[in-house]
C-alpha cells in the first residue's frame, strides 16, 4: 500500500501563536511529527501542508518535502481538515499514485517509537476504511455511565438504556481519539469523509498523550516529555 502522510501545519493559530514552530525541548514542534513520520518504514512519502512560508523553510530544514504552499483559503480559523487533506492529495497525485492518507497533527507531536507503523499494518490487515488512534475512557465517563437531560428536565442514559449497568467490570469499553494518527483510503477521503463506514482502531499508550492547543497544554507537553 503506498501512503502519502500529511503533517498539516497553518500559520494563523491563535490559541498558543506561533506554535507549529515553537521551540519544545529545544526543537520546533514540528520536528517531533517530522521524525515519526521519517522512521517510519511503511509511509512511501511525506509532505508537510503549510500557508506560511516561515514554516515553510522550518519543514525543509527538517527535511520535510513542501512542494505547495497551502492556499490561504484552506488555512482559516475554522476550515476543516478533509479539503486540506484532499488539496494535499490531489496536488501530489498529478506525479504519483496514492492507495491511502496518513494525518499526522503537530499538536500530538509524542508517539512512541513504532507506533506509525504499527498502526498502519492493523489499517491494511483490518480492510477497514479508516483507522485511528484511541485511548480508553475512564470508567466514570464511559457514556453507559453518563446522561442526557430530556425535555422534560429529568436524566436520561445517554445510551438510550432503560438500565443503568451497575458493576464497572460489566462496562463495554469506549475510546475517544487521541489525534495522534489518522489513516484513510484515498477513495473515501476523495468521497469527503475522514472515516467512512468501516472505522478500524489502534489503542495508544497514554503516558504519551497531550493535545496542544493552549499555554496549558503546552507546559503539560514540557513536563511530559521530561517522563518520556
Amino acid at each position: 500500500m503506498r501512503i502519502l502522510a500529511v503533517i498539516p501545519a497553518r500559520g494563523g493559530s491563535k490559541g498558543l501563536p506561533g506554535k507549529n514552530i515553537k521551540n519544545l525541548a529545544g526543537k520546533p514542534l514540528l520536528a517531533y511529527s517530522a521524525e515519526a513520520a521519517f522512521r517510519s518504514k511503511l509511509i512511501t512519502k511525506t509532505i508537510l501542508s503549510t500557508d506560511d512560508e516561515q514554516i515553510a523553510q522550518v519543514g525543509k530544514d527538517l527535511g520535510l518535502e513542501v512542494p505547495f504552499l497551502r492556499p490561504s483559503e484552506l488555512a482559516l480559523d475554522h476550515t476543516p481538515t478533509v479539503p486540506v487533506i484532499q488539496h494535499a492529495l490531489s496536488f501530489m497525485e498529478k506525479e504519483d499514485i496514492f492507495d491511502a492518507i496518513c494525518l499526522l497533527q503537530v499538536t500530538s507531536p509524542f508517539r512512541k517509537e513504532g507506533l506509525i507503523d504499527e498502526a498502519i499494518s492493523k489499517f491494511i490487515e483490518s480492510k477497514a476504511d479508516s483507522l485511528v488512534t484511541v485511548l480508553r475512557v475512564p470508567d466514570h465517563f464511559n457514556p453507559h455511565w453518563t446522561f442526557e437531560a430530556d425535555n422534560e428536565g429529568n436524566l436520561k442514559i445517554a445510551t438510550g438504556e432503560n438500565e443503568l449497568i451497575t458493576r464497572r467490570q460489566n462496562l463495554p469499553p469506549a475510546y475517544f481519539r487521541d489525534g495522534s494518527i489518522y489513516l484513510v483510503k484515498k477513495e473515501v477521503l476523495m468521497g469527503g469523509s475522514l472515516y467512512g463506514k468501516r472505522m478500524s482502531y489502534f489503542e495508544n499508550d497514554p503516558k504519551y498523550y497531550v493535545n496542544i492547543d493552549t499555554i496549558e497544554d503546552w507546559v503539560k507537553a514540557e513536563n511530559l516529555i521530561l517522563k518520556l
